[in-house]
C-alpha cells in the first residue's frame, strides 16, 4: 500500500516510515520541511494524493488552551484532503487515558482530535499509547532544580517510541480497527520511582522529592494513565536506559 505519514519526519513518525518500507509498503514521509501545512492546508491534497493510508503524527506546539484550536483545523483539513483523494483508512496516536484527565488542556485537546476523527466520513484507528520513556528527561527538568527533582507519584507505564511505531505502522497496514487500540509498556512506576531510577542511573546526585502539586502530572487522579490490559510492548525501562 501507499502510506502518507503525516508528521513523518519527529521521533514516531520516521521509525513508522522505517518500519512500513521495511514491511513492503511506500510508506512516504509529509511535514513543514517537506512544504506541507496542516493549519493553512498547504501542500495536503499532493500530500494525500493516491494513498490508500493517512497516518497523521502532527503534534500542536504548545501543550495549552490553544492546543485544542490546533487539533480541530488540522484534522478538518486533513478529513477533507483525505476524503478528496479517496483515502480508505486514517490513523492518529493519542494516550491512554485521554478523555478521563479533563484538567489537562492538552489531553482534552487529543480526545477532541479522536472525537473528529470518528465522526468524520473516512474509516479510522485511533492507537493509543502510554507516556514514551524519551520523554522522562523533559518531565524531570519541569519541577527540577540544581539540588532536588519534584514529582508527583502518578503511576505511569512507559513505553518505548520505538515500540509506538512498531504499533502504529500494524496498524496503518491492517483494516480500519474503527476504534481504539490500546498500547504500553510492560511495567508500572510512580512517577517519582522512576524518577529516582533515571537519576541512580546516571549517576545524578540530584534528590527526587515526592510533591503531589508538582508538575503537568499532578492533575491526574488515580492510575488512568496506566493499562494493564493493553497489548504490552516488549522494552523495559532499565533495558532501554541501557
Amino acid at each position: 500500500m501507499k502510506i502518507a505519514v503525516i508528521g513523518g519526519t519527529g521521533l514516531i513518525g520516521s521509525q513508522v516510515v522505517k518500519d512500513l518500507n521495511a514491511a513492503g509498503h511506500e510508506a512516504v514521509p509529509h511535514s513543514k520541511s517537506t512544504g506541507i501545512d496542516v493549519i493553512s492546508g498547504e501542500g495536503l491534497d499532493e500530500a494525500v494524493a493516491g494513498a490508500d493510508v493517512l497516518v497523521n503524527l502532527t503534534n500542536s506546539p504548545t501543550f495549552d488552551e490553544a492546543s485544542p484550536a490546533f487539533f480541530q483545523t488540522s484534522m478538518d483539513n486533513l478529513l477533507a484532503a483525505g476524503q478528496k483523494s479517496g483515502i480508505r483508512h486514517f490513523v492518529i496516536l493519542s494516550i491512554v487515558g485521554v478523555d478521563r484527565v479533563p484538567e489537562l488542556d492538552y489531553y482534552r485537546a487529543k480526545a477532541l482530535q479522536e472525537n473528529i476523527l470518528a465522526a468524520g466520513p473516512i474509516p479510522y484507528s485511533i492507537v493509543r499509547a502510554t507516556q514514551f520513556m524519551e520523554f522522562m528527561d523533559a518531565v524531570l527538568s519541569w519541577t527540577a532544580d540544581s539540588d532536588t527533582v519534584r514529582l508527583p507519584a502518578t503511576p505511569i507505564q512507559p513505553i518505548a517510541s520505538k515500540d509506538v511505531a512498531a504499533a502504529v505502522a500494524e496498524v496503518a497496514a491492517g483494516a480500519p480497527l474503527g476504534g481504539i487500540r490500546n498500547i504500553a509498556g510492560p511495567e508500572v512506576f510512580t512517577l517519582d520511582e522512576l524518577g529516582r531510577i533515571t537519576l541512580a542511573h546516571r549517576s545524578d546526585g540530584r534528590t527526587v522529592v515526592t510533591d503531589p502539586t508538582a508538575g503537568m502530572f499532578a492533575a491526574v487522579k488515580g492510575d488512568v494513565l496506566t493499562d494493564t490490559d493493553a497489548r504490552l510492548a516488549p522494552t523495559r525501562y532499565t533495558d532501554w536506559l541501557s
